[in-house]
């Protein structure tokens, strides 16, 4: 029997649970309804178990062990929330910060993350409000990226957890986001300075997404603050892949959106879902009417529906009878879905009296 399917059973805080032999600790928790923090890791995306916050006591051993790395083992006896627990936890978080900052030298108040950046709710959670810990030397600011149009890197504000590599390799198999190093330490390599055009990067923001701090964000994401919007589930309107996002507004205006976990695009968008699927919604040009020419004028002017299309259904009719069926051509939205899709090819066939039936769903 392969480990996907070998079960094996488990203790988390007195809670006994079965589950593959395949799962972490991590997993099982998760599945017995106990909450471990996490910061450097997300599912399917990153597990490198470099922040350490998801630490566990398990019996036997003489460390505390990453939950998010360590495989169960049958019998396994795990505690979650032991003063032990805890007090690693709040270090793990201060050494974080004796990097990252949480004071207003760092921008926390300013960051564009503030309210939903989950390094914050963290240190909130487990009670962390400064660091007793300094570096070892001072370095000055490093400069923010910020040259590509969507999206912004502000290395001073990096963790360095990688999901924003995992995100970019792992699930968009982009491979533009790299880690580098910086002397004796790790870096994060966004392609989003000056010569951003030259890499491979689409612009897509599944690094933005992935990260947990204001590190690499969506510029829009200033406009907002977490507390001030809500969010409404729908499908994105840019092809017909049905991907599941939910739109930001504030103040009943669109101001972003945010993959949602469909069948189809798991928590996901590609540069059109995330950057060009709302801004139309409140565009100035965005017609809101029929517009008829006027055939003396020559100008366009607004119509009813049923005037636009009794229009429509005239000249149609007039040229199939006029010229037959292959002088018409029917040219299907790959935007749309199947089942219009379909209803536009029987329209063609039956109504127009031709077999000119194309769809621009190709590259």
């Amino acid at each position: 029997m392969s480990s996907e399917r070998k079960l094996v059973t488990v203790t988390i805080d007195g809670v006994q649970v079965e589950v593959p032999e395949s799962f972490t600790i991590l997993a099982a928790a998760r599945k017995a309804g106990v909450s471990i923090p996490t910061l450097c890791y997300l599912k399917d995306v990153s597990d490198i178990g470099s922040c350490r916050v998801c630490s566990v006591e398990v019996e036997g051993s003489d460390a505390l062990l990453p939950a998010c790395k360590t495989r169960v083992v049958d019998g396994m006896e795990v505690r979650t929330n032991t003063e032990l627990v805890q007090s690693y936890r709040k270090l793990m978080l201060q050494l974080v910060l004796a990097d990252h900052g949480l004071d207003s030298t760092n921008y926390c108040f300013s960051c564009a993350k503030n309210g939903s950046c989950e390094l914050q709710s963290l240190c909130r959670e487990l009670g962390v409000t400064e660091s007793p810990f300094a570096p070892e030397k001072q370095t000055p600011r490093q400069a923010v990226l910020d040259a590509n149009p969507f999206l912004a890197y502000d290395p001073n504000l990096c963790i360095r957890c990688q999901r924003c590599v995992g995100a970019c390799n792992s699930r968009a198999h982009n491979h533009t986001l790299h880690t580098g190093k910086r002397g004796l330490r790790t870096s994060i390599l966004a392609p989003f300075g000056p010569d951003w055009k030259a890499t491979e990067c689409e612009s897509c923001g599944n690094c933005a997404a992935a990260c947990p701090t204001g590190a690499i964000t969506e510029k829009r994401r200033k406009a907002y603050r977490s507390w001030e919007v809500t969010r409404t589930r729908t499908t994105c309107p840019h092809c017909a892949v049905g991907c599941q996002l939910d739109l930001v507004v504030k103040d009943d205006r669109i101001v972003d959106v945010e993959p949602a976990p469909g069948p189809s695009n798991r928590g996901m968008l590609c540069v059109k879902g995330r950057s060009g699927s709302f801004d139309f919604v409140h565009s100035a040009d965005r017609l809101t009417t029929p517009l008829v020419k006027n055939a003396e004028t020559g100008e366009f002017e607004p119509a009813t529906w049923d005037e636009a299309l009794d229009l429509v259904v005239k000249r149609f009719t007039e040229i199939r009878d006029e010229n037959g069926g292959d002088a018409l051509a029917a040219f299907a939205c790959s935007r749309s879905t199947n089942e219009d899709v379909y209803m536009l090819m029987k329209m063609a066939r039956t109504v127009f009296k031709t077999n000119n039936v194309d769809n621009c769903a190709r590259v």
